[in-house]
């Protein structure tokens, strides 16, 4: 089969399963991954995708990955880290060591239940802001304290990602030197993206303007070349540099492009005023289609082509997979509403909210699984379907457990 028909199926399946999310308003990456598996499954599509494909998906996770962090807002961000920091850390805390310590009971490998630890870390703050708007919810301080506290769990769980993976897979020994020198790595290499986006990004002015051939780049200059034709390319070989700097740095390119998308602020866009055109708004529109439409979907379809069904195997992970659902509900949920509501002082009613809100589990989340399992091969067959099903069960439970709650969080 043409590389472009299989494209164009993979296409198909992203328009259906698109059609089918907003009908159950389950996320779309539940249906990307489930149209995957029966493209695979029925023959339609070849086990082995062709190279094409491939790099076609991976160019679709860095830029869902860019996407992600561009649409955060710093700023507002920055001002909630001090009530959000205690929701992020023990509401990351407690699911890493449920799935850690179930992991390594039930497969009896370290490596494995780091991996699984670090999947089940990072919140799908999308899904949750999608259940939490359908339900008229989205303009609570709930609402914000959970995006607040996701978007530290991705940037923490990123870095322990980038810091981790080299061990678990064998490329780093396990001593005191080789942690230090990947937590150096990975340190260098946000310390550089930092000042990239403090210093260099925003204006050319103060410190920066005096340091030579640096002090005159100016990312608005750049991005407003050709009365803003070229604003969107621009915007994607900065995603695609840094995260080949990521990847220099020995770690996943998706992680700088998140970076990226991160440190590139509102008022880089401050330009041709005279055209009464919103350019920062304009830009998130066109990168989120890209991302979220019609590249992105790819790396999830592709995914879910490793899916080959297998009834004993798929029974078989069943007890596991619900004890692992079972233990990060609860443990999710209770941590994550302590913290909400004895370090971010917010009342019970969000905080249990924010307990629910936080359970999702997306992007990140199979980033890190296409490392382990496909990339490193640290995970097995059965630990990749277990929290397949894990992470479908714990997506279904919110927008859920949200509904349900509605009608107490109203009336508290």
């Amino acid at each position: 089969m043409h590389d472009l028909s299989i494209l164009a199926i993979i296409w198909l399946s992203v328009f259906i399963a698109s059609f089918l999310a907003h009908k159950t308003r389950l996320t779309p990456v539940l249906w990307y991954l489930f149209f995957g598996s029966v493209l695979v499954n029925t023959g339609i599509l070849d086990k082995e995708m062709p190279e094409f494909i491939v790099n076609f998906a991976e160019l679709g996770i860095i830029i869902i990955m860019f996407a992600l962090g561009f649409e955060e807002d710093t700023s507002n961000f920055l001002k909630s880290i001090k009530r959000s920091w205690g929701i992020a850390f023990f509401g990351a805390l407690t699911p890493f060591l449920v799935a850690y310590v179930a992991s390594l009971y039930f497969w009896e490998d370290p490596n494995v239940a780091l991996m699984v630890g670090l999947t089940m870390t990072a919140t799908a703050v999308s899904l949750t802001l999608v259940s939490l708007k359908s339900e008229g919810l989205s303009k609570t301080p709930a609402a914000t304290g959970i995006m607040t506290s996701a978007v530290i769990d991705d940037i923490a769980s990123l870095a322990l990602v980038a810091i981790m993976v080299p061990i678990a897979s064998g490329q780093a020994a396990l001593s005191a030197e080789s942690i230090l020198l990947i937590i150096g790595k990975a340190a260098l290499f946000f310390i550089i993206v930092t000042i990239v986006g403090a210093w260099v990004f925003p204006v050319t002015k103060g410190f920066a303007r005096k340091i030579p051939l640096v002090g005159h780049i100016n990312l608005r200059q750049i991005l407003s070349m050709g009365r803003g034709e070229y604003t969107i390319l621009a915007l994607l070989l900065i995603a695609i540099s840094v995260g080949i700097l990521a990847h220099y740095f020995g770690f996943h390119p998706a992680i700088g492009a998140y970076m990226a998308g991160l440190i590139i602020k509102k008022e880089c866009f401050d330009f041709h005023q005279d055209k009464q055109v919103d350019f920062y708004r304009q830009s998130r529109n066109i990168i989120d289609n890209v991302a979220f439409s019609w590249m992105g979907p790819v790396f999830f379809v592709t995914l879910g082509t490793k899916l080959l069904y297998d009834h004993d195997l798929f029974v078989s992970v069943l007890p596991e997979a619900f004890i692992l659902f079972a233990g990060i509900f609860i443990g999710q949920t209770v941590s994550a509403a302590l913290a909400a509501r004895y370090t971010g002082k917010f009342d019970w009613p969000d905080s249990l909210m924010i307990g629910f809100g936080m359970l999702g589990r997306a992007e990140l989340a199979f980033v890190v699984m296409e490392i382990a399992y496909v990339q490193y091969a640290i995970m097995t067959t059965e630990v990749f379907y277990t929290l397949m099903i894990t992470t479908f069960l714990l997506n279904i439970s919110v927008p859920l457990t949200i509904r349900w709650w509605k009608f107490k969080f109203k009336t508290s």
